[in-house]
């Protein structure tokens, strides 16, 4: 039988065990058909110290590996640093030469930080919500390149529920009330909210199911020790009234109502907790690992026993899997000290969630703890993206120079992002770092080595580099790419376009702690420089991508500039320069769209397309389709996105956005103000004595007579756009190189 034809059918089969050659045989087949037989790869064990090492054996590259993993690490450095190659969320795909580039010496790298984990539990949300088996197969191969060997794995999660509950008497309706939609799944999973974007269709659970068991199976077939999610007491906020549960009210969240919470130590909790995970090894097998965060995002409470309460989920935990570990999020209280004291550390893995910015292992941050997490394992994590936000970010110089300071408990490194598929050079340089020979580097000489590897990478990226590259990355990273220790802000900075407009418009979400590190002529500068070196990359996908993400971050950077002067011009009074500095605001908006219809993965109708191909009738994806356009604009109701503050947290800079959302609030705003203008340039009745405001004191006339905020319902004009279905294309349109430059002479290059 046929090799491929025989893979074929024993996927269909769903086989618990790949016997089809290796997991790394088959990845390479998929980035360039025939280059597995331009490699030899080798499983060789190493003194128990994870390697790769490339060798060459006639025209072969050979790789050898401690595991299959290690060996795809190996076949991506090689790529990179050889084969001028560089496989990233915007191309998995390559045309290898027939001949690969030789290896002249033996390399060889080591590590022991023998754990590398990737996601965070609105990843799943906010970047891989309508993802089908396709997606994720690519994912999987990143994930093996980039060392990632302990990934969260928490699809299907509502398929567990939706039996346990019926199963507790729950109806299909009661079900339907509790799950949340598609789109919003990662909050309902962390004891959120309730309900929220659903009731989801029948064909949705069968869907999760088979996906998770697809990706369960290509997990283990590399070797990667799946996460999956453990029960930490999460109950629908009836259930003191259904099952006669003693729970606790869950309360509010932003708006929403939160599910009720069953305590560990309740006597009915390790009878709940056994009917959850005997559903979920049912559906998705036992695990070595399991996933909890009790008392998330919550303040202490003097009535719950937290060693207790820590020692009932272990016991939970352990009676499916004696030698399971449980992995917690290290994040604002958790886990909480007393909460862990108690437990042999072998037992427990802590995701110090934001190493990069607010570490807690020990070193200086706004959430150090002295003792760090004491004897306890954990995992040095990089957080990089809140929300799913598009725009330039990293703390480059905090990165390093926070990662040699970790101490001898660090097992491991994470990925632990809100949103993916942004800012390759930090996940790069991440995943290299467990790699790298880091005794020479102190904090005195970090900002050398980040040089030196950028400039590494970059020759990777683009196969080759110019001047004018190496200058615009320089640039980068010593500004928008290097926030400073103190700037506690979540994510990137957000885009001008994306917030609500008003006349102190600075923050696009509630919480994003936003704060100025960088100068908006040195994004200005990069995106200049980047595209008078374009010509010489015309059909390099790394460059025209990065192309686009840079003179986009400088268009957005330099349209709050612009903003600001419009703002001047209308406090000033000025009508005439308003008219002109406000259209220019809404001329770089629209720029902006143009741009960023260049690329697939800048248009909405990525993300829109995706969300309707995953419904079987045209009602499912209406439904999904809603959710996708809740999510990144309003993410709430009226409550819950006005009241709540959750509009716009996860706001995008796409194509399609930008012109039909984002551009009717600023429009709208800007000819409000233009009204306002034009309303006091006429007799004021109250100035005659007889208006409406003539018995005003003197106090409230001076108020008055300051420049006043129109006030516009924004949740009105907002939520229409979320109940349509008019077309969004993925498919690029316009030259990437072309309109970059028409943009950038229009809109960045000074006279």
């Amino acid at each position: 039988m046929n090799y491929r034809i025989h893979c074929l059918l024993l996927g269909l089969l769903m086989t618990a065990t790949h016997v089809c050659g290796n997991p790394v045989t088959d990845m390479l087949e998929r980035i360039d058909r025939g280059a597995s037989k331009k490699f030899k790869v080798e499983l060789l064990k190493n003194d128990g110290k994870e390697f790769f090492e490339l060798d060459q054996q006639g025209n072969r590259v050979v790789v050898r590996g401690h595991n299959w993993v290690d060996v795809a690490v190996g076949v991506n450095w090689y790529l990179k640093y050889y084969a001028g190659t560089h496989l990233s969320w915007n191309q998995m795909q390559a045309q290898l030469p027939n001949v690969l580039p030789p290896v002249p010496k033996r390399e060889k790298h080591e590590t022991n930080l023998s754990l590398r984990y990737d996601f965070n539990y609105c990843t799943f949300s906010y970047s891989m919500a309508w993802w089908d088996w396709k997606r994720w197969e690519r994912e999987l191969d990143w994930m093996a390149m980039h060392g990632v060997n302990l990934p969260l794995a928490i699809v299907g999660e509502e398929c567990v529920w939706r039996n346990m509950l019926l199963k507790l008497g729950y109806s299909e309706e009661e079900v339907g009330q509790f799950i949340s939609g598609p789109a919003f799944l990662a909050w309902w999973e962390m004891n959120n909210l309730e309900g929220w974007g659903g009731p989801l269709p029948r064909s949705w659970y069968s869907r999760q199911e088979t996906l998770q068991k697809q990706i369960l199976r290509r997990m283990k077939e590399w070797g990667m020790k799946p996460v999956l999610p453990g029960y930490c007491g999460m109950m629908p906020h009836d259930a003191k009234e259904r099952l006669g549960l003693n729970v606790t009210d869950g309360g509010l969240w932003n708006g929403y109502q939160r599910p009720a919470n069953l305590r560990p130590t309740d006597p009915r909790f390790q009878e709940i907790a056994a009917l959850y995970y005997e559903e979920l090894t049912r559906l998705f097998g036992r695990s070595d690992y399991y996933s909890m965060d009790p008392f998330h995002e919550s303040g202490d409470d003097a009535a719950i026993d937290y060693s207790a309460s820590g020692q009932a989920l272990m016991q939970a935990m352990k009676r499916v899997n004696s030698n399971a570990v449980w992995v917690v999020q290290g994040w604002t209280e958790n886990p909480r000290p007393q909460m862990i004291e108690k437990m042999n550390p072998r037992d427990l893995l802590i995701l110090d969630l934001f190493s990069e910015c607010r570490p807690m292992f020990g070193i200086s941050s706004i959430w150090k703890r002295d003792n760090g997490y004491g004897q306890f394992p954990w995992l040095f994590c990089l957080l990089e993206n809140f929300g799913g936000n598009v725009g330039l970010h990293g703390r480059m110089d905090q990165l390093i120079g926070n990662f040699i300071l970790r101490d001898h408990h660090c097992q491991g490194i994470g990925f632990t992002m809100e949103g993916s598929e942004n800012n390759p050079v930090m996940f790069e340089l991440m995943s290299e770092l467990p790699w790298l020979t880091l005794s020479g580097v102190s904090s005195d000489s970090v900002a050398a080595f980040k040089q030196q590897w950028l400039r590494r990478y970059l020759k990777a990226r683009y196969g080759h580099t110019t001047p004018a590259v190496e200058q615009a990355w320089e640039i980068l990273s010593n500004s928008i790419y290097n926030c400073p220790p103190g700037n506690n802000q979540q994510g990137p900075h957000e885009s001008i376009f994306c917030g609500r407009p008003s006349l102190n418009n600075f923050q696009a979400s509630s919480w994003s702690k936003m704060k100025n590190y960088y100068d908006p002529d040195d994004t200005r500068r990069a995106a200049e420089l980047m595209v008078q070196a374009a010509d010489a990359y015309r059909g390099n996908n790394n460059f025209e991508y990065d192309l686009v993400d840079i003179v986009r971050q400088a268009l957005a950077d330099q349209a709050r500039v612009q903003y600001q002067h419009a703002i001047a011009d209308y406090k000033s009074f000025s009508r005439k320069p308003f008219a002109r500095s406000s259209q220019r605001f809404l001329d770089m908006l629209l720029a902006q769209d143009r741009l960023l219809a260049t690329r697939s993965e800048f248009r909405l109708g990525r993300w829109t397309e995706a969300a309707r191909a995953c419904g079987t009738t045209a009602a499912e994806s209406d439904l999904y389709e809603w959710n996708a356009r809740v999510q990144i604009t309003t993410w709430g109701n009226r409550t819950c996105a006005d009241k709540g503050g959750l509009r716009d947290y996860a706001h995008k800079e796409w194509q399609g956005l930008l012109k039909d959302f984002y551009y009717v609030r600023w429009k709208t705003y800007f000819d409000a103000l233009a009204s306002q203008m034009e309303a006091l340039a006429k007799p004021q009745p109250e100035l005659l004595g007889t208006g409406p405001n003539s018995n005003k004191t003197a106090e409230e006339l001076f108020q008055m007579a300051l420049p006043q905020e129109v006030t516009i319902d924004w949740y009105a004009i907002e939520e229409p756009w979320t109940l349509r279905h008019n077309p969004y294309s993925s498919t690029p349109s316009g030259n990437v190189i072309d309109v970059a430059r028409e943009v950038c002479n229009q809109f960045l290059i000074y006279e």
